[in-house]
C-alpha cells in the first residue's frame, strides 16, 4: 500500500508542479490583456473582450495554480496554534481537516460538472450521464450558453478549466492525505 501511495504522490506532485510552474506566468498574460485594454481605451475605441478575457485569465491562473500552492504549503493557515505543534500533531490535524477539503472539492466538482453540462445545452438532472453520452454518441450538444456581455463568449471553455483545476486540486489533496499517513507511520516521503 505504501508503494501505491508513494507512486501516487510522485505522479500527482510532478503533474501539479509542472502545471503550477507554467501557470506562474499566467500573471503576465493577465497583465498583457489589461495593458492592451488600457492602451486601446486611451488611444482607440475600447475593446469589448478585454475585461471578460482578463476575468477568464485570472480564473485559470487561480484555479490551475491552486494545487501547486497546496503542494508548496503556501496556502493560508491559522498559525496561532499550528506553528508550535510537533510534526506528528500537525500530521494528525492535517489528516483530519483534509477530509473536509476533499468533501468540499467533491461538491464543487459536481456543481462545476452540472454547470458545464448546462453551458453545453443540457437541461436534465444527470450531468455525468450527459458527458458519458457525449463520448458514446447518444447525447448531443444543445444550445450553448453564452455570456450576457457585449462580447458574448461561450462559457464552456472556462467552466472546463474550472473542472480540471478542481480535479487537480482534489488529486493534490489526496496526495497530501497520503503524505500525512506516511508521516504518521514514521516513513520518509
Amino acid at each position: 500500500m505504501t508503494g501505491f501511495m508513494r507512486g501516487f504522490i510522485r505522479v500527482v506532485d510532478r503533474v501539479n508542479y509542472r502545471i503550477g510552474r507554467v501557470m506562474m506566468y499566467g500573471i503576465f498574460v493577465l497583465m498583457g490583456i489589461l495593458l492592451w485594454s488600457s492602451i486601446n481605451k486611451t488611444l482607440f475605441l475600447p475593446s469589448l473582450w478585454t475585461l471578460e478575457m482578463a476575468q477568464f485569465a485570472m480564473v485559470a491562473y487561480y484555479i490551475l495554480g491552486g494545487p501547486y500552492s497546496i503542494q508548496l504549503g503556501s496556502d493560508v493557515r491559522m498559525d496561532l496554534l499550528y506553528g508550535e505543534w510537533s510534526p506528528r500533531k500537525k500530521a494528525w490535524v492535517d489528516l483530519i481537516t483534509v477530509f473536509f477539503l476533499i468533501f468540499y472539492l467533491c461538491v464543487l466538482i459536481y456543481g462545476a460538472v452540472s454547470s458545464t453540462a448546462y453551458s453545453l445545452g443540457y437541461w436534465g438532472t444527470e450531468p455525468f450521464s450527459f458527458f458519458g453520452g457525449l463520448i458514446t454518441g447518444s447525447e448531443e450538444i444543445g444550445r450553448m450558453e453564452r455570456s450576457s456581455s457585449g462580447w458574448r463568449p461561450y462559457l464552456w471553455p472556462i467552466k472546463t478549466v474550472m473542472i480540471v483545476g478542481m480535479f487537480l486540486m482534489l488529486l493534490q489533496c489526496i496526495s497530501e492525505l497520503f503524505k500525512d499517513v506516511l508521516r504518521l507511520k514514521g516513513e520518509a516521503i
